[in-house]
């Protein structure tokens, strides 16, 4: 982990220098990693003018996905978020009643509240997994329709509606949110479309500017693909404004 930062450092500092030798106005440089916006398919985060965009496919449900959030999350954040080099879409690809649900939490509310909530359910997998697992198969059985009540009994059962409300949530917002039969089935059908679109057959994928990067699952084989395109674009920037001879 401490190598990676390092690398994702190192790489700021690289992709800084490209900018200001280009001395472009086009790439606002701050703190993008804030900025989130609620998409038709996706949430978004990061600078909506970025010359690279992102599109993470995930299942909260999926354990590569979780090792991805602790390993990939924070280098990719510091190096290609923040600057504003990147735009990154995080769309969901619903494989279970377990995605559906943490899904309409994560989403629940002001798109701010996001980042965090991705985060956390991402981050505290292992532990809703196991209790998911370990559950009566009558409850199981029952957390398998994902209908409403379904999605309000498994995120009671599981403890997530607790982490919520210790994060600002009310429970009533929580329950608006789990009772949203049309959200919930626009997520369904967004999942899908992406899945289709983009031939998803595991989960974390990437796309790179709206191509799927075949094979890339983790962040050791997505740094150095997003780290040249980052680069690429960068030097095309600065050679347009390098004088004319």
């Amino acid at each position: 982990m401490k190598k990676l930062l390092a690398g994702a450092m190192a790489s700021a500092l690289v992709f800084g220098a490209h900018a200001s030798a280009a001395q472009t106005g086009s790439l606002k440089i701050g703190p993008w990693q804030n900025h989130v916006e609620t998409t038709e398919n996706a949430q978004a985060v990061g600078n909506p003018e970025a010359k690279t965009s992102l599109i993470e496919f995930v299942s909260y449900s999926c354990s590569v996905c979780a090792r991805f959030a602790l390993e990939g999350d924070p280098p990719l954040e510091l190096a290609f978020i923040s600057p504003g080099h990147t735009r990154v879409e995080y769309r969901s690809i619903i494989r279970n009643a377990l995605d559906l649900t943490v899904t309409m939490l994560a989403n629940c509310g002001d798109s701010s509240n996001f980042k965090r909530n991705h985060a956390m359910f991402l981050r505290s997998q292992k532990d809703w997994l196991s209790a998911a697992a370990n559950a009566p198969q009558t409850q199981q059985a029952v957390w398998a329709r994902a209908d409403t009540a379904a999605r309000i009994n498994m995120a009671n059962a599981l403890g997530f509606l607790t982490k919520l409300e210790n994060r600002g949530y009310s429970r009533s917002d929580l329950t608006r949110c789990l009772s949203d039969n049309a959200e919930a089935q626009r997520l369904l059908d967004n999942s899908a479309a992406s899945a289709t679109e983009f031939g998803i057959t595991g989960t974390p994928s990437f796309a790179l500017d709206g191509t799927l990067l075949a094979g890339v699952h983790s962040w050791d084989a997505l740094y150095p693909l997003l780290s040249t395109r980052v680069r690429e674009i960068q030097r095309a920037e600065a050679a347009k404004e390098l004088p004319q001879s």
